[in-house]
């Protein structure tokens, strides 16, 4: 009798019931894609692919099972074979070998989910066009896959796999493949016949060279090699007539590639290597270039033959060690953007560098009639020899203000080298590349003139809080050192407007650089910075450049997206999962729209 007591825990009608489980994708769902042709289950939450999904076009619809009467649209037996089928961003750990039963599908999309091998029914899809398996734990790849002559667009990206097997030249209609972030260390030389491929990335790999095959490439407009090992490029790539865009940032590259003739390259980026020269003979062979990107870098110097260039629209050249400008430069015709922040330039004043491009370009058109070439190469020898052995040019003292004393390995700064100042108005100091652990304290002697200090490559383990006496500074480089913080005391420094801290050991954002309202420019690539706080960011409204690559961001906050007086935001290199590789690619503007769609309302 307790069974039927109103208080009790059994319903009294249990008995009564029949227990029906809820199919994971529901009828309606299915119906109509017999009608359609195309069925989207993203995001359901899937460990496996229901039955009632492989067998949409091979089993009668239940309701025909029933004897129910149908109308003149629901004739099941006039149903469309299913030709897209969408299983992304589920759970799923593997795809069934029923695939099979779908033969129709051109689009087959199941990235985002936990799959370790593929089926080799999957062989058996002769009409598939696209096939999405990014964002899973793919190891190896049948060789079944290679079966699929009409497939044209594959997508790899973000598995495990080790190696390209060579059946991938199979895929002769292929034009879009993506294998970036993997494991690979090499690519097979079969690629080369992919003669239809119009994009291939390979980027955020281990790939040490690439194959002298992929000169076969007749129709690729765009090559991704970013983020690899590579330490030189094979010159066939020039037998690529039909290349537009190539990437080369983040490796190990000593030189421009040598091409013997490239007509067709419009973007060469090149960031993040190790390039020290750069000469004509790396730029003769690249005519139609628009786009020529080497920032941080080595590039010492820019040779007059820049002028080859004459399509060149964007030239980054962002933190190397360039100390002067040829006047030519001045000369070219298509120049829109000349990036030059974090380079230890001596001869152009900080103010100009400062108001663009156009009055940059103009400047240096001014100086080709004055004086060809560097006014002070052939400068009389002034300069006084000091018990160091070290030469300080006093005429660079007395005419440019500028008072070099780098690439020393001293320990410290001589009291001479202050001495020989005297009483001149030095507002540009360059003690980079020496051995220092602390800040030289005659420094402080040119406080009020000095706008530009280098102290980069040393070995500084703190900042003096007395370094705010300097007020007048406009930039400030202490790159390449032992820098764990900054101290508060320099939201004195309130003209400070451009202040680079890469390759330091900053595990925390600098909460002082939140109080300089009148800065630019932040430059802090390879450190250790977990997070940044978006809402004192945007406090400063004048900021246009901020780079953050190669840091520990885990999270890119939405509200950074806020910050909309950045033109050039850099987050590559770092452990977050949003923004995606491809939103990032697409530069500052692109990424900041996207953060702003993902701020909570």
């Amino acid at each position: 009798m307790s069974r039927f007591k109103r208080n009790g825990k059994i319903d009294s009608r249990a008995g009564f019931k029949t227990q029906t489980q809820e199919s994971p994708v529901p009828r309606g769902l299915l119906n109509a894609a017999r009608s359609s042709g195309q069925l989207n289950l993203s995001g359901r939450g899937l460990t496996e692919v229901p039955q009632s999904v492989w067998r949409l076009n091979v089993d009668t619809p239940e309701e025909a099972q029933q004897n129910l009467s149908f109308g003149a649209s629901d004739r099941w037996w006039e149903q469309t074979d299913l030709t897209k089928l969408l299983l992304s961003s589920n759970k799923l750990d593997v795809l069934s070998e029923d695939v099979r039963l779908l033969p129709a599908l051109v689009v087959l999309d199941v990235h985002d989910n936990k799959l370790t091998t593929l089926p080799k029914s999957i062989g058996e899809l002769e009409n598939l066009q696209k096939l999405n398996l990014s964002h899973n734990k793919l190891k190896e790849l049948p060789e079944e896959l290679w079966l699929l002559k009409n497939l044209r667009t594959l997508q790899l990206q973000q598995n495990l796999l080790e190696e390209l097997p060579d059946g991938v030249g199979q895929l002769e209609m292929l034009d879009d493949i993506d294998l970036s972030n993997n494991e690979m260390t090499t690519l097979p030389e079969s690629l080369g016949n992919l003669t239809h491929l119009v994009k291939l990335n390979v980027s955020y790999n281990k790939l040490k060279s690439l194959p002298h095959g992929i000169s076969g490439l007749k129709s690729l407009k765009l090559l991704d090699c970013t983020r690899n090992q590579l330490e030189s490029v094979p010159p066939v790539l020039a037998n690529m007539a039909s290349l537009e865009q190539l990437y080369l940032r983040h490796n190990k590259l000593s030189c421009l590639p040598e091409f013997p003739s490239c007509q067709t390259l419009k973007e060469l980026h090149l960031g993040n290597n190790r390039i020290e020269v750069l000469g004509a003979e790396h730029l003769s062979h690249l005519s139609a270039l628009s786009v020529l990107e080497l920032r941080d870098n080595k590039v010492k110097t820019l040779p007059d033959d820049i002028t080859l260039l004459k399509d060149l629209e964007r030239l980054d050249l962002v933190n190397n060690d360039i100390s002067s400008l040829p006047c030519a430069l001045g000369n070219m015709p298509k120049l829109k953007i000349l990036s030059l922040e974090g380079n230890p330039l001596r001869a152009i004043r900080r103010d100009l560098l400062t108001k663009g491009t156009n009055e940059l370009l103009k400047y240096l058109r001014s100086r080709i009639e004055e004086a060809p070439g560097d006014p002070f190469k052939d400068a009389p020898n002034t300069a006084m020899t000091l018990p160091s052995q070290a030469t300080i040019n006093v005429h660079a003292i007395k005419t440019l203000k500028a008072l070099n004393y780098s690439e020393k390995q001293e320990a410290s700064i001589p009291d001479e080298v202050f001495d020989v100042v005297d009483s001149s108005p030095v507002t540009s100091v360059n003690f980079s590349k020496n051995l220092l652990t602390a800040l030289p304290p005659r420094i402080m002697e040119l406080k009020d003139t000095l706008t530009d200090i280098n102290l980069g490559c040393n070995k500084l383990t703190s900042i003096p809080a007395d370094f705010s006496v300097l007020k007048c500074l406009l930039q400030i480089d202490l790159r390449n050192n032992l820098l764990t913080s900054l101290p508060l005391e320099l939201e004195a420094l309130t003209k400070l407007r451009t202040i680079i801290l890469s390759f330091n050991r900053f595990k925390v954002f600098p909460d002082v650089l939140y109080r300089l309202e009148n800065l630019e420019a932040i430059l802090m690539c390879n450190n250790q910075v977990g997070s940044i706080d978006p809402a004192q960011l945007k406090g400063l409204e004048k900021l246009s450049s901020l780079d953050l690559q190669n840091n520990d961001i885990m999270q890119v906050p939405p509200e950074l997206g806020n910050c909309t007086s950045l033109r050039a935001l850099m987050l590559d290199g770092n452990p977050f999962r949003n923004p995606r590789a491809a939103i990032l690619a697409k530069g500052t503007d692109a990424v900041l729209e996207y953060l702003r769609g993902r701020i909570p309302t």
